[in-house]
């Protein structure tokens, strides 16, 4: 990795923690940017930018056989940790079906996962 590309992710990685901190407050982002000294043009523009990081590390194929099973990758940062077997066993809470997925959702999965999985159903053809 290039020192750029480096410098880069260093960013992402601080706006990411910027960004959720804004979220986690409760306050609208301009209130947010104004207390914290942050301007609403770059914490847009950063948003943008995590969005189209996180698009292009899932990079979601294109559906060939809409019978066969396709796997999305999820970032570290918004996976649930492992839960023990039974847990995993449990039946689905919720199910959403497309021509080409499915994904089920577990009681247990974090908000940040299935946010990331709603926003991925964008690009699924």
């Amino acid at each position: 990795m290039t020192p750029a590309k480096m410098a880069q992710q260093y960013r992402l990685q601080q706006w990411i923690e910027t960004i959720r901190d804004c979220k986690n407050s409760g306050q609208t982002v301009t209130a947010w940017c104004n207390e914290n000294q942050v301007s609403t043009k770059s914490y847009y523009y950063w948003l943008r930018k995590i969005r189209e990081s996180m698009v292009e590390a899932a990079s979601i194929p294109s559906v060939v056989n809409k019978n066969e099973p396709t796997l999305i990758p999820v970032p570290s940062s918004i996976r649930t940790p492992a839960l023990p077997s039974k847990v995993n066993d449990e039946q689905a809470a919720i199910i959403l079906r497309t021509d080409a997925v499915t994904i089920e959702i577990h009681s247990h999965a974090s908000a940040p996962l299935i946010e990331q999985m709603l926003r991925s159903l964008h690009y699924v053809r």
